[in-house]
């Protein structure tokens, strides 16, 4: 799955770049619109069909959409349409494929497998985030944007075996499951359209969470619009800002390998889920300073890499383990919702924010002293979580 993703993750950043950079701002509120859309539609579906369905055919629709894209860019339609469209498509398609998949993960492995396996199931996705960047690098020009589309096919058909062979599992597990008086036997998510999303209001465990990936969304938000406008500024040709982003993307998947196969099972054994989703927080805090310190676009570059590594290796495992606690319709429909509407909506926010805060005359260094109470303050949260999960996991034992 993240193969078929980062295939097309340096197409689309360089699609963004391509509309403007000036022009981000609209295309972040545009996702978070598109977004506000999908949502119910989801809840809907996951309201009426099981689980063996629900997870199958949300992935076989996104094919589909690869396939039209696909279509779109080979007859050359409406380049600057279609370009701008992409990048929303493909930033409304990476957060429900990985939040589906996610969703999946913490409605089949209970809290203590999920603390010991997490990280190896994440270095698996690692492993495809590093073939996906090297053959975009690698066959970009070869083999054109178009074609760059159906590879993406390809890997996404594969995910999609995987994910019937897991449902498959699943169901052979179901009897002993349910003899465990805390399972939920069955395939059946239930619930209804807006379920998911009402709970999200009454549970200040799920409230924690919504704050914590919106301050993710925003703070970072700041560092994705500055390096797209100083990369814009460096280089002139699409190629070159294409191959940037690919070898970022490769950078932070080497990193994140490793981090998941050796840190995150005994980091998170030793110190804590609370520790660590505060590290990525301490890392913000440390990185904004760096950058306030020393504004320049390779500082930027490597804030971006290690920031990147550290989410994805620890903090995104971390986030997962926090829904292993709840019930099957929160796992599906209330994570959805927050995965997908709230991640974006922190980044349509972040994208106006910046835009406002560069209209008072604001350069790097202004920005990076701006963020830092709040990076603070998504610390204190980050540990406050991780108390609760401990409480919720001794309770549902």
């Amino acid at each position: 799955m993240l193969c078929g993703y980062y295939v097309l993750r340096p197409l689309r950043d360089e699609m963004g770049v391509q509309g403007g950079v000036e022009n981000l701002p609209w295309l972040f509120s545009a996702t978070f619109a598109v977004m506000l859309g999908a949502a119910p539609l989801f809840g809907w579906a996951a309201a009426r069909l099981p689980r063996r369905r629900l997870v199958p055919w949300t992935y076989l629709f996104f094919v589909a959409n690869v396939l039209v894209f696909y279509a779109l860019f080979a007859a050359g339609a409406a380049p600057p349409t279609v370009a701008r469209a992409f990048f929303i498509w493909v930033s409304v398609f990476n957060l429900f494929v990985v939040s589906l998949f996610w969703s999946l993960m913490v409605d089949l492995f209970r809290p203590q497998q999920a603390e010991r396996l997490f990280g190896f199931v994440s270095a698996g996705g690692s492993c495809g985030a590093l073939a996906g960047p090297t053959l975009t690098a690698l066959l970009a020009a070869p083999l054109g944007t178009a074609n760059l589309l159906l590879l993406s096919c390809c890997f996404l058909g594969l995910a999609l075996v995987c994910v019937y062979a897991l449902i498959r599992r699943a169901g052979v597990d179901a009897a002993a499951s349910a003899a465990r008086p805390s399972a939920e036997p069955g395939d059946s998510i239930g619930g209804t359209t807006w379920s998911g999303i009402a709970e999200i209001p009454r549970s200040p465990y799920l409230l924690g969470i919504v704050a914590y990936v919106l301050l993710y969304t925003v703070l970072f938000g700041f560092a994705y619009l500055e390096l797209a406008r100083m990369v814009s500024a460096t280089y002139s040709e699409s190629a070159q800002r294409t191959a940037l982003f690919a070898q970022m993307d490769l950078a932070v998947n080497v990193i994140t390998l490793l981090g998941q196969l050796l840190v995150v099972a005994k980091f998170v054994e030793k110190l804590g889920v609370g520790a660590a989703l505060a590290l990525l927080p301490a890392l913000g805090l440390a990185g904004f300073v760096a950058i306030g310190l020393a504004p320049l676009l390779a500082v930027l570059i490597a804030f971006q890499i290690l920031r990147r590594a550290a989410d994805y290796a620890i903090a995104r495992p971390a986030r997962e383990m926090l829904f292993t606690v709840l019930t099957r319709e929160a796992k599906y429909k209330s994570k959805n919702f927050i995965d997908t509407v709230v991640f974006r909506g922190g980044d349509a926010a972040s994208g106006w924010v910046y835009a406002a805060l560069k209209g008072l005359g604001l350069g790097l260094a202004g920005l990076a002293a701006a963020v830092i109470p709040g990076a603070i303050l998504w610390l204190l949260l980050g540990l406050w979580l991780g108390r609760q999960h401990v409480r919720k996991s001794r309770g549902a034992a």
